[in-house]
């Protein structure tokens, strides 16, 4: 029987931030590529689309108790690998990277999809054995193995992007249940060997990125011209931005990626200073309020379902700004809402589906 408490309670002001910024996200996708010519419906066209459908996705996802999803966790995340795999071995190939699979009308990324799955299954242990003296090392092993064998299929696509999208959510919800100061030492120093000897791992175009990130100016019209661009992108937006449409980096096509990795790039140049300040201001109470969410949570594993998504969105968010400005390498993280993609779009909204989950029975224990 359905409880109409849960009609009262329905969370209006996270799903109300959320469609503001998915819209200003729209007409900034809109300024975007408004030169450019379609065979095909607009991609601002197609965002909306992705936009309702995830908006459907979510409010199905608030239709149910979410603590019946712990009882899921481990199934959702055999499928995210199985997806992987199948990725592996029937992908579709775009510019070099395996990371798609074509379904006829539309294209999955499943790596997209085993965030959302992560997060149920870490949330699922974590509730199970967290304790007020935090987690030792041999209490690691096991979810460390479970988040061993999608990093290492993601990384294969090659997208070590989204590789450490998945690993920073993980460590973050692990940090947020506790670690014991030996082992946030250990883990640490594990991180900093790990970072060294990755390096030898890395694809040519991968170390070529991290060059870029410490000398873009060695190679301006090469590797570092993506950064350059953004660059001047953000910073000749001045205070109060050259105005919609007027964006001369973005609609002279100086800017690649306009649409995907470097949206804020756009947006800053038109809207400027003070728009992105309110843009961030944005974020930061979506952020904050997620968190907030997480606190009010009747249960343990209400808890940390609600701060690995509010970390899934925290991490793309930081990663995807600061890529942009230069102060990390471009390693392809979209900003939520903002950025175009179908797929990224709507795991994000089933995260906004499993807050409002959260939040709407904080009630019911």
């Amino acid at each position: 029987m359905f409880d109409r408490r849960l009609i009262y309670h329905f969370e209006w002001v996270l799903l109300l931030t959320v469609l503001l910024l998915a819209g200003i996200g729209i007409i900034n996708l809109y300024s975007a590529t408004a030169n450019w010519t379609y065979g095909a419906p607009p991609l601002y066209i197609k965002q909306l689309v992705w936009l309702g459908s995830g908006l459907v996705v979510a409010l199905l996802v608030c239709l149910f108790d979410y603590r019946h999803l712990q009882y899921l966790a481990v199934h959702s995340y055999l499928v995210g690998v199985g997806l992987l795999i199948a990725v592996a071995l029937l992908g579709h190939t775009t510019m070099g990277a395996t990371r798609w699979i074509h379904l006829g009308f539309i294209n999955v990324q499943p790596s997209e999809v085993i965030k959302v799955a992560i997060i149920l299954l870490f949330a699922r242990l974590l509730s199970k054995t967290a304790s007020p003296q935090g987690f030792g090392m041999k209490d690691l092993w096991r979810p460390f193995l479970w988040l061993l064998l999608p990093t290492v299929l993601i990384l294969k696509q090659p997208d070590l992007g989204t590789s450490v999208m998945v690993v920073l959510i993980a460590l973050s919800m692990l940090m947020f249940a506790g670690l014991r100061r030996a082992t946030t030492i250990w883990l640490s120093l594990l991180a900093l060997v790990t970072l060294v000897m990755s390096w030898f791992g890395l694809h040519d175009y991968q170390r070529a990125r991290v060059r870029t990130f410490l000398n873009p100016e060695a190679d301006p019209l090469g590797s570092g011209y993506h950064i350059i661009q953004s660059k001047i992108a953000v910073g000749s937006g001045g205070l109060f931005g050259k105005g919609f449409l007027e964006g001369t980096q973005a609609q002279l096509s100086f800017l690649p990626e306009r649409h995907t990795d470097f949206a804020f790039s756009v947006f800053a140049e038109e809207w400027g200073f003070v728009g992105c300040l309110l843009l961030l201001l944005l974020y930061l109470f979506l952020v904050a309020w997620g968190m907030y969410i997480a606190r009010q949570a009747s249960d343990q594993f209400g808890l940390f379902l609600a701060v690995g998504v509010t970390a899934m969105f925290f991490w793309h968010i930081v990663v995807n700004l600061a890529m942009v400005i230069g102060l990390l390498p471009v390693v392809g993280v979209p900003l939520p809402f903002f950025s175009y993609g179908g797929t990224s779009m709507v795991t994000m909204m089933i995260g906004v589906g499993l807050l409002m989950n959260v939040s709407m029975r904080r009630f019911m224990f």
